[in-house]
């Protein structure tokens, strides 16, 4: 290990830094150990039906099947549920969040596989509320007119629900392989639900500082 020390730093400061830093370690194992365990998932079963979306390309709507949202040579296809519907005042500011930094990180992803982002809302207002955020590589589907919310629980008893699955293609057949299921699991002291906290830089950042979290959640605007 380095022999790590700051300026001005006390004796006592140093002795709580190592011991959370083994705490670090500790948690760096897990975390991929958790990751080998998801990997290591046998099959899921086969996709319910081949949905069909409505998409906004270059001003022009077009019908999408889920098929279709594997680009050619890749295996594996990563949706996320938006919580945004005709029947909601505004898009999920929580979700929004994940979103903004998502889209800059979209080009790095889909070197390695393939992405998309579903909500209940018709085409022409999502497409609109993504370049009012100045999302560029998000892959934005409308699932107004098709069941997948429900079978695969980005909605849950009508309510828009934050959740992310994963497909994959085994041979001719497209078999789901993973969702975030903690969504569903009750909430922890505090209030976060952390499901998706491995792709949402934000709560990692607030998580290094003395004030942690807290209160703290996104808005549409500030």
């Amino acid at each position: 290990m380095a022999d790590i020390r700051f300026p001005n730093e006390s004796n006592g400061y140093r002795e709580a830094r190592d011991k959370l830093l083994q705490s670090e370690t500790e948690l760096r194992a897990h975390i991929e150990a958790v990751a080998k365990e998801r990997r290591e998932l046998p099959k899921g079963g086969q996709l319910k039906e081949d949905y069909t979306f409505d998409e906004i390309v270059e001003g022009r709507s077009e019908k999408t099947k889920l098929s279709e949202l594997f680009k050619d040579g890749d295996d594996a296809l990563f949706i996320y549920s938006f919580m945004f519907s005709d029947d909601m005042d505004a898009a999920c500011p929580m979700c929004t969040a994940i979103l903004d930094g998502l889209d800059g990180q979209t080009p790095h992803i889909n070197e390695n596989m393939s992405t998309a982002v579903v909500a209940k809302v018709a085409a022409p207002i999502l497409a609109k509320f993504g370049d009012e955020r100045h999302w560029r590589n998000l892959r934005l589907l409308s699932s107004k007119n098709n069941s997948y919310n429900t079978d695969y629980y980005g909605e849950l008893d009508g309510n828009q629900m934050t959740t992310a699955n994963v497909f994959v293609r085994d041979g001719d057949a497209i078999r789901h392989f993973w969702n975030s299921e903690l969504t569903y699991q009750p909430m922890m002291e505090g209030g976060h639900m952390r499901h998706l906290d491995l792709i949402w830089p934000m709560w990692n950042v607030l998580d290094m500082t003395p004030q942690g979290r807290g209160d703290f959640f996104p808005s549409l605007r500030y």
